[in-house]
């Protein structure tokens, strides 16, 4: 699991003195622009009058020298937000400032950072004072859309005079990395907790009677039971059927395989898919390590990129996004594929590559509804252009169901689902799928 870990930049503590700037205020920019007029209006009256012109700018930006100084010194500010933030969840960042003297009547600041970060690489605050605390203080909520380190390069503050006419200004360089994970609220979730809590494969370790191979107890055979159940010899000893009731396996091999190709970087409703599918195997890989299975992940482009060891330790949970190429798969498994496809070429080269696969392994198909194609199909058709859109929409749409009809058909299971539901709907299907004892 992450731990969110705070993260500060000391802005006292760069080795680096900061550049400190005299500027004008947006109010001392209109007065300028009101100036103007006034200027070209007394030199046309009276040429002989034209010095009036640079006096009053001469003038104007005295004070605007004047008021930057008369406002307070900056002893220091503070950057504040974690280290570790996941992908598509909030995280907040503060900035805490003390001045020192006169306290200026407004100040903001701004950040540099990755466009992962924030829209346009920069995030700008507006500073007020701290009621809990000596000093001023802003906050902003970061909502990173990309997995990754995403570096906040640089960090600037602007505090204004008494006047409001000049400012001063200054910045810092901080290069400072963030880590962004995949999204890993849903392992969090109180309801799926509960769930593990109480479910068959629960928290506690214990035997769990299914359908496997290895034999657990006799019980008296009772009405609805499959007869192939049934342990003759011990019912002809006690004159009475029974029945055999196995323990159900364990130790089965789940690999979450991902198609890290253009088609899976699509982004859905904010998010690219590939992200939202890491998030959706990542909790049903937790699910399934608290059961007693092995997990994998592999990830896939134009060739094999990336397969982790086979973790079968919750406690080991958080090595999965991180390991290198180590293992192979050796014996039959559950392979989960997430995937995508935009053109009948590509879907070609798909269904032949799963097809391979479904020989030697159970091959489980996962994909995420088109909701943009789904919204141009259900438009109403008020113009011709709409409607040509609606058209060829519904003709892609048709073309993603003969595919998956395909892939049915080689015995593929797939699913396909929105993306607010793909992680329960899998979680679901791979409890399904290991009830039946289908894989080993």
């Amino acid at each position: 699991m992450i731990r969110a870990v705070g993260l500060v930049f000391d802005i006292l503590l760069l080795p680096l003195r900061p550049l400190l700037i005299v500027a004008p205020t947006e109010r001392a920019v209109w007065i300028a622009a009101a100036l103007a007029p006034v200027a070209v209006v007394i030199a046309a009256a009276a040429p002989g009058a034209w010095v009036i012109a640079p006096v009053l700018g001469g003038g104007l930006l005295l004070l605007v020298t004047i008021d930057a100084l008369l406002t307070g010194k900056l002893e220091g500010w503070e950057i504040r937000t974690a280290e570790d933030i996941e992908v598509g969840q909030p995280s907040p960042l503060a900035i805490t400032a003390r001045f020192s003297g006169r306290q200026p009547p407004r100040a903001e600041a701004a950040l540099a950072c990755d466009p992962r970060l924030a829209p346009d690489g920069r995030m700008s605050f507006a500073l007020a004072p701290d009621p809990l605390a000596p000093g001023w203080r802003g906050e902003a909520i970061l909502t990173p859309s990309r997995r990754g380190t995403a570096i906040v390069s640089r960090a600037w503050m602007r505090w204004e005079g008494p006047l409001g006419l000049g400012a001063r200004q200054v910045d810092y360089p901080l290069d400072k990395p963030v880590r962004i994970w995949p999204d890993l609220s849903p392992v969090r979730s109180p309801d799926l907790q509960t769930f593990l809590r109480n479910a068959q494969i629960g928290l506690i370790n214990r035997r769990i009677r299914g359908e496997g191979t290895q034999f657990e107890a006799l019980s008296e055979y009772q009405p609805g039971m499959d007869r192939r159940r049934i342990d003759w010899k011990a019912s002809a000893r006690h004159t009475r059927l029974y029945a055999r009731e196995n323990e159900s396996e364990r130790n089965n091999q789940i690999v979450f395989a991902f198609d890290c190709g253009q088609a899976m970087c699509e982004p859905v409703d904010g998010l690219p898919r590939i992200d939202r599918a890491v998030s959706a195997a990542l909790t049903c890989g937790y699910v399934a390590l608290k059961g007693g299975d092995r997990v994998a992940l592999f990830g896939f482009a134009r060739r094999p990129q990336l397969m982790t060891p086979f973790i079968a330790d919750a406690r080991a949970f958080h090595r999965l996004p991180l390991a290198t190429l180590t293992a192979k798969l050796q014996r039959r498994s559950l392979v989960v594929v997430f995937s995508d496809f935009t053109d009948p070429t590509a879907a070609e080269l798909m269904v032949e590559s799963l097809g391979r696969l479904v020989g030697k392994h159970l091959v489980l198909f996962v994909t995420m509804v088109d909701s943009e194609v789904e919204d141009l199909i259900a438009a109403p058709p008020d113009d011709i252009t709409t409607l040509a859109r609606a058209v060829t929409a519904d003709s892609l749409a048709q073309q993603r169901k003969l595919v998956l009809q395909r892939l049915r058909r080689l015995g593929i299971d797939v699913l396909e689902a929105p993306w607010a539901s793909i992680g329960p709907r899998l979680i679901d299907r791979y409890l399904a799928i290991r009830s039946s004892e289908a894989i080993g």
